[in-house]
């Protein structure tokens, strides 16, 4: 069954300027998320397919302009030398983007320091550099804390993380409003790397690539371990043809669950393997975000669905033949489709599904093969050659 599908707009519609000359990105995040590591797999990525990526890391250079700031002080700076010193390597960047052609600006939006919370830009500059596209990169609570107690000496709680996240997130969505435009600010969840680095290369140098939204039930299908594989298979399938904004790439409710099973044992502490390390986290710390796990899990799905250009959502059948159709599923459903966007449903049941799929639905399908084949005859998918070793 299919509607007439909305008409769709290419990402540089309205911003082509930089298209003859280069893409300017600015990348934020906040700390303790290896950033530089991402984006420099990002530039070699870009150079195996023929584009050349200058990536200027602007910590990186106010250190340098600064060489008596001893490495990991640079916040404790006087306010105002902090602002003057950060204006200055900007302005050598701008000089050099603008003979650079594609060009990645590394920055943070915000910092929360003993200065308080303050933005980490410039307006003025921001504008003359004039980007395309603003990315904020996040990433799972205990691997951003893994890595802060790793490599930083910032002391912080679980809260602390999601805070400062949610700050780069809201501040960046902000500037490149005010700069470029509604619909130039992106969330992107670097927890699986290989996906990540892929999505953002083809989303500066792809953008005819349609961006998607994969939708599917999560929460009551965890121990079912047959579902669990179709669906992954189904999110690997879109991954290798779009451009995706995956909500499964940031999975924090999983400490919420570890949580209560370790309070079932009575125990106080949760154990994980994060990068390869052993890392302890208090039941009580992670139980104290658990709202606010809830909270940003809510929001920063609807943002990647608003994000995205269509939504493909995935119903697998329970072992009793019931659909495994979740009520996160259809809010995001709804939510697509009061947004204008393109909303695909592959209903696996052998019921028909009901009024609220169908009345909201671009089109559904009994398979992943047959949604491809029409999106095939579309032309959403077709012969993209690129080396994605």
């Amino acid at each position: 069954m299919t509607k007439t599908d909305p008409p769709t707009r290419s990402l540089f519609d309205s911003h082509s300027k930089h298209r003859s000359n280069g893409v300017r990105i600015v990348i934020t995040g906040q700390v303790g998320l290896a950033k530089k590591k991402f984006l420099d797999r990002v530039v070699s990525l870009a150079a195996t397919n023929g584009h050349d990526v200058r990536l200027f890391n602007v910590g990186e250079r106010m250190y340098a302009e600064a060489p008596d700031i001893a490495p990991g002080r640079i916040l404790d700076l006087p306010r105002q030398r902090l602002t003057t010193l950060r204006r200055s390597v900007f302005k050598d960047i701008i000089a050099e983007a603008g003979t650079s052609g594609n060009c990645i600006v590394n920055t943070h939006a915000t910092f929360r320091w003993k200065h308080g919370l303050f933005h980490a830009y410039d307006h003025a500059q921001m504008v003359e550099l004039d980007a395309d596209l603003y990315v904020t990169l996040v990433d799972n609570v205990d691997a951003v804390h893994e890595r802060l107690t790793r490599e930083h000496e910032i002391g912080h709680s679980l809260k602390d993380i999601l805070v400062w996240r949610e700050e780069e997130i809201v501040v960046t969505e902000a500037m490149a409003e005010a700069i470029a435009g509604y619909g130039h600010a992106y969330v992107m969840a670097i927890e699986n790397e290989e996906l990540a680095v892929r999505a953002l290369y083809r989303l500066m140098f792809e953008p005819e690539r349609k961006r998607v939204y994969p939708s599917f039930p999560m929460t009551h299908v965890l121990e079912l371990p047959e579902i669990l594989k179709e669906i992954n298979e189904f999110r690997h399938a879109l991954s290798q043809h779009f451009i995706t904004f995956d909500p499964a790439d940031l999975d924090e409710k999983r400490l919420l669950f570890d949580a209560g099973e370790a309070t079932k044992r009575g125990e106080n502490q949760v154990n994980l393997l994060v990068h390869g390390r052993k890392i302890e986290l208090s039941v009580n710390e992670i139980s104290r975000i658990a709202k606010d796990i809830d909270a940003q899990i809510y929001a920063r799905d609807f943002k990647l669905i608003d994000q995205s250009e269509m939504i493909v959502s995935y119903i697998p059948v329970l072992p009793d033949g019931r659909p495994a159709l979740s009520s996160g599923v259809e809010r995001e459903l709804q939510h697509a489709f009061e947004n204008t966007k393109e909303v695909y449903v592959i209903w696996r049941a052998d019921c028909d599904p009901s009024p609220f799929i169908t009345e909201t639905a671009t089109a559904v399908f009994p398979s992943v093969e047959s949604l491809f084949s029409h999106l095939q005859k579309k032309g959403y998918i077709g012969d993209h050659q690129m080396n994605l070793s």
